[in-house]
């Protein structure tokens, strides 16, 4: 991701606080400690009473490592103010939107944790945006399942394939799209609809490539309209017990 401004510090407030238990020690040096010094605090909200940290952060060291890794990683710090110790959850996701999602559903109030407009590429159009609040709202609609991060200046993409929760829903199967403009420095995130899970692979796998055709639309929901039901005889009793 570029980083046009100097880089802010990231501030875990910490100081004073040890781990809960060494395995968490052990956990959280892995996870965040060992590469501190690359993440880029996107977005941060720290509750009043001092006890809860959010963060939607960068991993600038990640394009060193396996092709095509997530770059985006979610952490939430949890401390006990009185024993002067912390617990904590992360998880590494391909995109911002996603990982502020994740957050949301762990506590974060949602109009707490917006992204710093001049640490990443702006929205480049209201489709974006509409599709960012989406993600951020319903993320736990979707399971996460495969992604691809490209940083390419000449060709910035990150795919995402996703699976609805529902089976029901239209395209259960879902790629969303985020491709980054270097030049004017804004990204758009689109979503096309997939009946399988391997053709939605198939696409992901074509646009690295760059030989995918157009995302295909999400197939719109179809509207059950039964019958009126003919009487065959009397309803049946409430049998009284409650649901």
């Amino acid at each position: 991701m570029r980083r046009p401004l100097p880089i802010p510090e990231l501030d875990l407030h910490l100081d004073g606080f040890e781990a809960a238990d060494p395995q968490i020690e052990s956990a959280f040096w892995i996870t965040i400690g060992v590469c501190q010094d690359d993440l880029l605090p996107l977005a941060e909200h720290h509750s009043p009473s001092g006890a809860d940290s959010f963060y939607v952060l960068h991993d600038g060291a990640a394009t060193w490592g396996h092709p095509g890794d997530p770059q985006i990683v979610a952490l939430h710090l949890q401390r006990d103010v009185t024993a002067q110790t912390f617990r904590f959850e992360a998880k590494t996701l391909p995109l911002a939107s996603m990982a502020q999602s994740w957050l949301i559903h762990r506590g974060c109030p949602p109009n707490a944790i917006d992204l710093n407009p001049d640490l990443g590429p702006a929205p480049a159009d209201e489709a974006t945006r509409s599709l960012e609040r989406r993600l951020m709202g319903d993320g736990d609609h979707f399971a996460y399942g495969h992604s691809y991060t490209s940083d390419d200046p000449n060709d910035w993409v990150t795919v995402v394939a996703l699976r609805a929760m529902d089976e029901r829903t239209p395209s259960p199967f879902r790629v969303v799209v985020e491709e980054v403009d270097s030049a004017s420095w804004t990204h758009t995130l689109r979503e096309g609809g997939f009946a399988t899970v391997e053709a939605a692979l198939r696409w992901c796998n074509e646009r690295i490539a760059g030989t995918a055709g157009p995302l295909p639309p999400i197939r719109p929901e179809v509207s059950s309209t039964r019958p009126a039901a003919v009487p065959k005889g009397p309803a049946a009793r409430p049998s009284g017990r409650s649901r």
